[in-house]
C-alpha cells in the first residue's frame, strides 16, 4: 500500500534525483514535486527525471512547473519555444483570448511530453501602473474583465492539453509595489475596492482546481499577517471569493515570510492553506519543512484528491496547425 502524502510540495537540486534525495522523498512522501530551470537540460533528461520522481514515491504524483512564458519559463530554447511575456502577447495579439488559449494548449503539449501535468498559471493579478516590475508584464491585462477572459482562456488551453492549471496569486498581487521574493508588500486599498476589483478576478475563476496564495499583507483585512499565513485572509478566499479547490502557498523560502521554515510551514497550514510549497531543493531545508507538515487529512485531503481526479488526457489536435495559428495571431499587420 502506498503511503499517504504529506501536505507539501518539494523541489530537487539537479538534473536527477540523488540517492540521498530518494531516501528522503520516499520517507517524506510529498504530495507533489515542482521543477525549475536547474532541473532541466533536454527533453529526454526531463522525462527521465519525472519518471524517477514517480517511481521513487510509488505513485502518480502531480509534477508542477512555472511555465508562464516571458521571464518565468523554466523550459526554453533551444528545446522549447521562447514565449513572449503574457502582457506583451495580450497587447500584440489580434485576438488576445484565442492567442492565450493557444499559448496554454501548446505549453500543455510540451509539458505532457516530458511528464509534467500541473502548470502554475494562469495569473489573475491585474496589472496597474504601480505594479512592481517583477510581476507587471507577467500579468495578462490591465482591466478586470480582460484578466478574467484571458485567465479563463489560459486555463482552458492547459486543461484541454491534459495539464492542471494553478490560479495565482490569490487573492491578488497587482497592487504590490515590492517584490515579495525580497520584501513583504503591504496593500492599503480599502476592502470594498479590493472586493470589486482584485478579489473579483479570482472569484470569476474560483472553480479552478488549484490555487497559490500571495505573500502580501492586505491591511483592510489583517494588518499583521500576509495572506499565506492569515486565517482571516484564508476565510476571505474560501467564503467571499468562493474558492474550494486545493490552496498551496507561494514558495516558503521567499523573504516576505518571517521565522524559520518550519514555523512558516506550520503557520500557513494553521491559517488554512492545504499545501506548502518549498522550491529550492536544499535537502537540509526540506527535512525541516517535512517535519512541520502532517499527512494530508480531512477537507484538505478531499480538496487535493478532487484536484487530482480532474486530471485528464489531452484532447487530440493537430499541434502544428495550432502553432501556425498562434504565430499568425502575433504577426504584425501588413501596411
Amino acid at each position: 500500500m502506498t503511503a499517504a502524502p504529506r501536505a507539501v510540495i518539494f523541489g530537487c537540486a539537479g538534473l536527477r534525483l540523488t540517492a540521498a534525495e530518494k531516501r528522503f522523498l520516499s520517507d517524506a512522501q510529498p504530495w507533489g514535486a515542482i521543477l525549475f530551470a536547474r532541473n532541466i537540460d533536454t527533453p529526454a533528461q526531463l522525462r527521465a527525471l519525472t519518471t524517477d520522481w514517480r517511481e521513487c514515491l510509488g505513485r502518480d504524483l502531480p509534477i508542477l512547473i512555472d511555465q508562464e512564458g516571458g521571464r518565468v519559463q523554466r523550459m526554453g530554447p533551444p528545446n522549447w519555444r521562447d514565449w513572449l511575456p503574457a502582457l506583451d502577447q495580450s497587447l500584440l495579439a489580434r485576438d488576445p483570448a484565442r492567442a492565450m488559449y493557444l499559448r496554454g494548449r501548446l505549453m500543455a503539449a510540451d509539458l505532457r511530453a516530458v511528464g509534467i501535468d500541473v502548470n502554475c498559471a494562469p495569473l489573475a493579478d491585474i496589472a496597474r501602473p504601480e505594479t512592481h516590475a517583477i510581476l507587471r508584464n507577467r500579468c495578462y491585462a490591465e482591466t478586470l474583465e480582460q484578466v478574467v477572459l484571458l485567465g479563463r482562456a489560459m486555463a482552458d488551453g492547459l486543461r484541454d492539453g491534459g495539464v492542471l492549471p494553478v490560479l495565482k496569486h490569490m487573492p491578488g498581487h497587482g497592487r504590490a509595489t515590492l517584490d515579495s521574493h525580497q520584501d513583504l508588500p503591504m496593500v492599503t486599498a480599502c476592502a470594498e475596492t479590493l472586493r470589486q476589483q482584485d478579489f473579483a478576478a479570482f472569484a470569476a475563476l474560483s472553480d479552478l482546481p488549484l490555487a497559490m496564495s500571495a505573500h502580501i499583507v492586505f491591511t483592510a483585512f489583517d494588518p499583521a499577517q500576509p495572506a499565506t499565513t492569515s486565517a482571516k485572509m484564508i476565510r476571505v478566499i474560501r467564503d467571499e471569493i468562493g474558492f474550494d479547490g486545493a490552496l498551496m502557498t507561494d514558495d516558503l523560502s521567499m523573504e516576505a515570510l518571517s521565522g524559520t521554515l518550519s514555523t512558516r510551514a506550520r503557520a500557513a497550514l494553521t491559517a488554512g492553506c492545504d499545501l506548502v510549497l518549498h522550491c529550492n531543493g536544499v535537502l537540509e531545508q526540506m527535512q525541516q519543512v517535512a517535519e512541520a507538515c502532517p499527512v494530508l487529512a480531512g477537507r484538505a485531503r478531499d480538496r487535493c484528491d478532487r484536484a487530482l481526479a480532474s486530471r485528464g488526457p489531452a484532447m487530440a489536435v493537430d499541434l502544428s496547425e495550432l502553432a501556425a495559428e498562434y504565430d499568425t495571431l502575433l504577426m504584425e499587420p501588413q501596411a
